[in-house]
């Protein structure tokens, strides 16, 4: 059978498949009884009691509630999304930001990686006049789940970031406003905040440069809130949201504890908003209704910012507090640097010594029943050598704390091992044997 050039590129070994197989596989491994100790490597967030039993309780209202859950599960609903949803999630933004938006100027997609295919082939690759434009992604490592989105072949070009080392074993990636030329085939600057994988917050001032700088340029400035405010606003560092109409905002239910429902959330300037509910109702039709009918009580009511700052964001703080001291603890010795973990769910670990590439210590770890991420995976767009893209990991603190700590166990093993200070097991046996 002969594919078309659409159906070749997602037929190639894309990171964020291999990331999904992975997991997939290893539940399925778990279930079955095999031995996997530590998931590290996913971005499921975390199964919270507290917010768990909100959801439940919600969702059972639905269920008993005859006409809503009628209109939840038998109707159709509109290619920009649930109206009510969206309506409710404009007040909110309204009052907590006084950002003066409408229901215009949000969209609904099936999932925020749904929105960032639609939103960087909306943007760049061919053009009908002849130009070929790119995303700009002004500091990495960014999102593995960016890097393979693409229509055409190099939709991203990237800059390498300033590291700052600190104290305590830590260093921070800064935007390089230095070596940050906005070329006239860029087509909009992207970045993620919370970054997905390090944990980076872009600070404040930082955000504003890069804001004025495309406004500047006239291409529009791409924000990922995934893991940020308002929802589920794991942010443990000062930062302010920032919107106007030349940016896009990308928000997303998933990391609320809602992975299943898969409904991301666009704000942008009408016009934008137009075409992606367009795009919409040619790729899906409609988009699910129970994400957004699930939401939409908790919105209503501010409940949503209660459950982030009173749980979410507290829990997932205590967790990478944890997580942190274990690292110290179990890698003391060891030449390494944890980035400063200002947001998200995960950890990042550069490794300057790494005497192999971080995808070879992936794969050395799951063996021993371990998943991380190769930090390879988290650098679109930079065509140039690096040294430092081999040698980073990212770590989920997400799971029970058991199987972070085993895990983390088995990672500080495997290290000594590779730097010579322990022997392996298998060799000690042999050393041990007549």
């Amino acid at each position: 059978m002969i594919l078309s050039d659409f159906a070749n590129r997602f037929s190639e070994d894309a990171g964020i498949v291999r990331l999904m197989e992975d997991l997939g596989h290893a539940m399925a491994d778990q279930q079955a009884g095999q031995q996997i100790i530590a998931m590290l490597g996913g971005g499921n967030p975390a199964s919270i009691p507290q917010v768990q039993a909100v959801f439940q309780r919600t969702m059972q209202r639905i269920v008993t509630d005859s006409e809503r859950f009628a209109r939840m599960i038998g109707h159709y609903g509109p290619p920009q999304g649930d109206k009510a949803f969206i309506t409710a999630l404009a007040e909110s933004l309204n009052r907590q930001y006084g950002w003066g938006i409408s229901a215009d100027h949000i969209a609904l997609t099936a999932g925020s990686q749904s929105a960032f295919f639609i939103l960087f082939n909306m943007l760049a690759g061919e053009f009908g006049d002849g130009r070929r434009k790119q995303i700009l992604l002004p500091v990495i490592p960014e999102y593995i789940g960016y890097a393979d989105v693409g229509l055409c072949d190099d939709l991203f070009t990237a800059r390498r970031p300033l590291i700052r080392t600190g104290p305590d074993k830590l260093f921070k990636y800064h935007v390089d406003f230095d070596h940050l030329q906005i070329a006239n085939n860029i087509g909009a600057i992207c970045l993620s905040r919370p970054t997905n994988p390090t944990g980076n917050v872009v600070s404040d001032e930082e955000l504003a440069r890069l804001d004025a700088l495309a406004r500047a340029h006239k291409v529009p400035l791409i924000i990922d809130h995934a893991y940020g405010m308002p929802f589920p606003n794991i942010i443990f560092t000062r930062a302010r949201p920032i919107w106007n109409e030349n940016i896009l905002l990308s928000m997303s239910l998933s990391k609320l504890g809602l992975p299943g429902m898969r409904t991301g959330i666009i704000v942008a300037r009408p016009e934008f908003i137009r075409t992606i509910g367009n795009i919409n109702g040619v790729i899906n039709l409609a988009l699910g209704n129970v994400g957004p009918a699930l939401a939409l009580d908790l919105l209503a009511c501010d409940e949503m910012n209660r459950l982030c700052k009173t749980i979410i964001q507290p829990y997932y703080k205590a967790k990478m507090q944890r997580t942190v001291a274990l690292i110290h603890s179990k890698l003391a010795g060891l030449n390494y640097y944890i980035h400063e973990p200002e947001g998200a769910i995960f950890l990042w670990l550069w490794l300057p010594d790494l005497p192999i590439s971080s995808r070879e210590l992936y794969q050395r770890l799951k063996v021993r029943g371990v998943l991380i991420i190769a930090g390879e995976h988290f650098f679109p767009g930079l065509t140039a050598d690096w040294p430092h893209k081999q040698q980073c990991i990212r770590l989920s603190y997400a799971q029970h704390d058991a199987e972070v700590a085993a895990g983390i166990d088995i990672i500080a093993d495997e290290l000594k091992q590779l730097h010579g200070q322990i022997t392996p097991a298998s060799d000690q046996q042999a050393i041990g044997s007549p």
